[in-house]
């Protein structure tokens, strides 16, 4: 038998959510929160190999990422001389 306690302070609204929850999945609300509380950490292999496929794509994105963002920091420092010569060329900048 259960017999330990936590009291867990939130809103009226926030109650009548896990209220609804709970009845939703057929538990109490102290049993959807132990689930919630025992699965909140907890990942399964397949959603481990995606969360590592994911990780291996973005790692491949980055130096193009890079490249891209350097490309378009050289093109605002051309841009900027640019528009530097055409404002003093028509007297509006010193």
């Amino acid at each position: 038998m259960k017999t330990a306690r936590t009291t867990v302070l939130m809103t009226p609204e926030e109650k009548a959510s896990i209220e609804k929850r709970a009845a939703s999945m057929g538990v109490s609300s102290g049993e959807y929160i132990r689930l919630a509380v025992d699965n909140y950490d907890k990942i399964s292999p397949a959603e481990e190999a995606e969360l590592a496929a994911l990780v291996e794509e973005v790692n491949k994105a980055i130096p193009k990422m890079r490249t891209s963002l350097d490309r378009m920091s050289q093109t605002l420092r051309e841009t900027s001389k640019e528009v530097d010569l055409a404002l003093r060329a028509a007297g509006i900048r010193k």
